[in-house]
Protein backbone atom coordinates (compact mmCIF):
# COMPACT_ATOMS: atom_id res chain seq x y z
CA UNK A 1 0.00 0.00 0.00
CA UNK A 2 1.04 3.37 -0.51
CA UNK A 3 -0.20 6.46 0.29
CA UNK A 4 -0.92 10.12 -1.47
CA UNK A 5 -2.06 13.30 0.61
CA UNK A 6 -5.62 10.92 2.32
CA UNK A 7 -5.62 7.99 0.21
CA UNK A 8 -4.56 4.90 0.71
CA UNK A 9 -3.74 2.64 -2.18
CA UNK A 10 -3.03 -0.82 -3.03
CA UNK A 11 0.62 -1.20 -4.87
CA UNK A 12 -1.08 -3.01 -8.06
CA UNK A 13 -2.50 0.55 -9.17
CA UNK A 14 1.11 1.65 -9.55
CA UNK A 15 2.25 -1.40 -11.46
CA UNK A 16 -0.90 -3.01 -12.95
CA UNK A 17 -0.79 -2.21 -16.80
CA UNK A 18 -4.47 -1.91 -18.07
CA UNK A 19 -6.00 0.17 -20.81
CA UNK A 20 -9.95 -0.15 -21.98
CA UNK A 21 -10.31 -2.66 -25.31
CA UNK A 22 -14.07 -1.83 -25.73
CA UNK A 23 -14.33 -4.26 -28.86
CA UNK A 24 -13.04 -7.56 -27.06
CA UNK A 25 -14.79 -7.01 -23.77
CA UNK A 26 -17.79 -5.38 -25.48
CA UNK A 27 -18.52 -2.72 -22.58
CA UNK A 28 -18.58 -5.76 -19.68
CA UNK A 29 -18.34 -2.91 -16.72
CA UNK A 30 -21.66 -2.22 -17.48
CA UNK A 31 -23.31 -5.22 -18.01
CA UNK A 32 -21.53 -8.10 -15.68
CA UNK A 33 -21.64 -8.04 -11.59
CA UNK A 34 -24.37 -8.52 -8.82
CA UNK A 35 -24.95 -5.25 -8.37
CA UNK A 36 -25.00 -1.61 -10.03
CA UNK A 37 -22.46 0.88 -9.88
CA UNK A 38 -21.99 2.18 -6.40
CA UNK A 39 -22.78 6.08 -6.20
CA UNK A 40 -22.27 8.86 -3.38
CA UNK A 41 -25.51 10.70 -2.33
CA UNK A 42 -24.07 14.30 -4.15
CA UNK A 43 -24.64 12.13 -7.36
CA UNK A 44 -28.18 10.97 -7.00
CA UNK A 45 -29.51 14.60 -8.25
CA UNK A 46 -27.04 14.98 -11.67
CA UNK A 47 -27.98 10.98 -12.40
CA UNK A 48 -32.30 11.51 -11.99
CA UNK A 49 -31.46 14.74 -14.19
CA UNK A 50 -29.89 12.29 -16.80
CA UNK A 51 -32.45 10.07 -16.47
CA UNK A 52 -35.32 12.75 -17.49
CA UNK A 53 -33.28 13.94 -20.37
CA UNK A 54 -32.14 10.12 -21.68
CA UNK A 55 -35.48 8.69 -20.54
CA UNK A 56 -36.53 7.87 -24.06
CA UNK A 57 -33.16 6.78 -25.68
CA UNK A 58 -33.22 4.07 -22.61
CA UNK A 59 -33.95 0.34 -22.93
CA UNK A 60 -38.02 -0.10 -22.40
CA UNK A 61 -36.85 -2.97 -19.03
CA UNK A 62 -34.46 -0.15 -17.98
CA UNK A 63 -37.44 2.22 -18.09
CA UNK A 64 -39.72 0.24 -16.33
CA UNK A 65 -37.33 -0.50 -13.41
CA UNK A 66 -36.18 3.25 -13.22
CA UNK A 67 -40.26 3.81 -12.89
CA UNK A 68 -40.51 0.85 -10.04
CA UNK A 69 -37.68 1.04 -8.64
CA UNK A 70 -36.16 4.45 -9.03
CA UNK A 71 -33.01 5.30 -10.99
CA UNK A 72 -30.96 4.59 -7.35
CA UNK A 73 -31.31 2.53 -4.60
CA UNK A 74 -29.98 1.63 -1.50
CA UNK A 75 -29.94 3.90 1.70
CA UNK A 76 -27.05 6.29 3.73
CA UNK A 77 -26.29 2.93 5.68
CA UNK A 78 -25.88 0.25 2.96
CA UNK A 79 -24.75 2.64 0.33
CA UNK A 80 -26.26 3.91 -3.16
CA UNK A 81 -25.80 2.24 -6.27
CA UNK A 82 -27.60 2.63 -9.99
CA UNK A 83 -31.09 0.68 -10.37
CA UNK A 84 -29.96 -2.44 -12.91
CA UNK A 85 -32.34 -4.68 -15.39
CA UNK A 86 -31.96 -8.03 -13.33
CA UNK A 87 -28.79 -7.32 -11.34
CA UNK A 88 -27.29 -7.00 -15.34
CA UNK A 89 -27.18 -4.35 -17.11
CA UNK A 90 -27.04 -0.72 -15.58
CA UNK A 91 -30.36 1.01 -16.75
CA UNK A 92 -28.05 3.87 -18.31
CA UNK A 93 -26.55 0.66 -21.07
CA UNK A 94 -27.06 1.28 -24.73
CA UNK A 95 -25.59 -0.86 -27.67
CA UNK A 96 -23.97 -0.44 -31.22
CA UNK A 97 -24.43 -1.95 -33.91
CA UNK A 98 -21.42 -4.15 -32.76
CA UNK A 99 -23.40 -5.21 -29.71
CA UNK A 100 -20.97 -3.06 -27.56
CA UNK A 101 -22.67 -1.98 -23.98
CA UNK A 102 -21.55 1.96 -23.33
CA UNK A 103 -22.92 4.71 -21.13
CA UNK A 104 -26.01 6.95 -22.53
CA UNK A 105 -24.83 9.64 -19.59
CA UNK A 106 -20.97 9.60 -21.21
CA UNK A 107 -22.14 9.76 -24.85
CA UNK A 108 -24.61 12.91 -23.91
CA UNK A 109 -22.13 14.36 -21.80
CA UNK A 110 -19.91 14.22 -25.70
CA UNK A 111 -22.48 15.52 -27.32
CA UNK A 112 -22.85 18.09 -25.41
CA UNK A 113 -26.42 17.70 -23.97
CA UNK A 114 -25.01 16.94 -20.04
CA UNK A 115 -22.31 18.72 -18.15
CA UNK A 116 -21.67 15.75 -15.89
CA UNK A 117 -19.84 13.12 -17.50
CA UNK A 118 -20.78 9.65 -15.27
CA UNK A 119 -20.48 8.47 -11.54
CA UNK A 120 -17.19 8.72 -10.07
CA UNK A 121 -17.15 4.97 -9.76
CA UNK A 122 -18.00 4.12 -13.33
CA UNK A 123 -15.09 7.02 -14.34
CA UNK A 124 -12.38 4.86 -11.97
CA UNK A 125 -13.30 1.39 -12.50
CA UNK A 126 -11.61 -0.91 -12.09
CA UNK A 127 -10.47 1.04 -9.16
CA UNK A 128 -12.93 1.16 -6.44
CA UNK A 129 -12.75 3.87 -4.02
CA UNK A 130 -14.29 2.66 0.15
CA UNK A 131 -14.09 5.55 2.66
CA UNK A 132 -13.08 5.48 5.93
CA UNK A 133 -12.66 8.14 8.90
CA UNK A 134 -10.87 10.88 6.34
CA UNK A 135 -9.65 8.50 4.05
CA UNK A 136 -9.90 7.04 0.88
CA UNK A 137 -9.08 3.66 0.59
CA UNK A 138 -8.33 2.48 -3.29
CA UNK A 139 -8.30 -0.70 -4.83
CA UNK A 140 -7.54 -2.82 -8.35
CA UNK A 141 -10.75 -4.44 -8.65
CA UNK A 142 -9.41 -6.80 -10.86
CA UNK A 143 -12.25 -9.16 -12.07
CA UNK A 144 -11.23 -12.01 -15.24
CA UNK A 145 -14.04 -11.21 -17.08
CA UNK A 146 -13.93 -8.28 -17.14
CA UNK A 147 -10.73 -7.01 -16.75
CA UNK A 148 -8.32 -9.81 -19.04
CA UNK A 149 -8.87 -7.89 -21.92
CA UNK A 150 -7.46 -4.79 -21.10
CA UNK A 151 -4.89 -5.73 -19.32
CA UNK A 152 -3.79 -7.70 -22.11
CA UNK A 153 -3.89 -4.20 -24.08
CA UNK A 154 -2.15 -2.26 -21.53
CA UNK A 155 0.83 -4.66 -21.49
CA UNK A 156 1.04 -4.79 -25.41
CA UNK A 157 0.85 -1.04 -25.35
CA UNK A 158 2.83 -0.29 -22.30
CA UNK A 159 0.30 1.57 -21.17
CA UNK A 160 -0.20 1.53 -16.90
CA UNK A 161 -3.48 1.75 -15.28
CA UNK A 162 -2.46 4.69 -13.05
CA UNK A 163 -2.00 6.98 -16.43
CA UNK A 164 -4.90 5.27 -18.07
CA UNK A 165 -7.27 6.89 -14.89
CA UNK A 166 -5.57 9.83 -15.56
CA UNK A 167 -8.67 12.19 -16.03
CA UNK A 168 -11.10 10.80 -13.51
CA UNK A 169 -7.96 10.78 -11.12
CA UNK A 170 -7.45 14.56 -11.80
CA UNK A 171 -11.73 14.76 -11.73
CA UNK A 172 -11.56 13.50 -8.54
CA UNK A 173 -8.24 14.61 -6.22
CA UNK A 174 -7.02 17.58 -8.57
CA UNK A 175 -3.50 18.17 -11.10
CA UNK A 176 -1.35 18.64 -7.87
CA UNK A 177 -2.31 15.42 -6.30
CA UNK A 178 -1.83 13.75 -9.53
CA UNK A 179 1.63 14.71 -10.19
CA UNK A 180 2.21 13.09 -6.72
CA UNK A 181 1.09 10.32 -7.88
CA UNK A 182 2.51 9.89 -10.38
CA UNK A 183 5.73 9.96 -9.28
CA UNK A 184 5.09 7.42 -6.23
CA UNK A 185 3.68 5.11 -8.61
CA UNK A 186 7.07 5.24 -10.53
CA UNK A 187 9.20 4.73 -7.45
CA UNK A 188 7.18 1.78 -6.81
CA UNK A 189 7.65 0.47 -10.21
CA UNK A 190 11.35 1.09 -9.85
CA UNK A 191 11.87 -1.00 -6.65
CA UNK A 192 9.36 -3.88 -7.81
CA UNK A 193 12.17 -3.94 -11.30
CA UNK A 194 15.01 -4.43 -8.73
CA UNK A 195 13.18 -6.05 -6.79
CA UNK A 196 13.14 -9.06 -9.43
Amino acid sequence: MFKVKNTILSDDIATAQFACDLPRCKGACCVVGDAGAPVAKEEIPALNKAYHLLKSELQKEAVEVAEKDGVVIGTQDSGYEISTVESDDCIFVKYDENEVAYCAIQQAYFDGRLKWEKPISCHLFPVRLKKIADFDYANFEYVPKLCSAACERGENENIYLAEFLEKPLVRRYGEKWFASFIEACKEIREKEKHAT
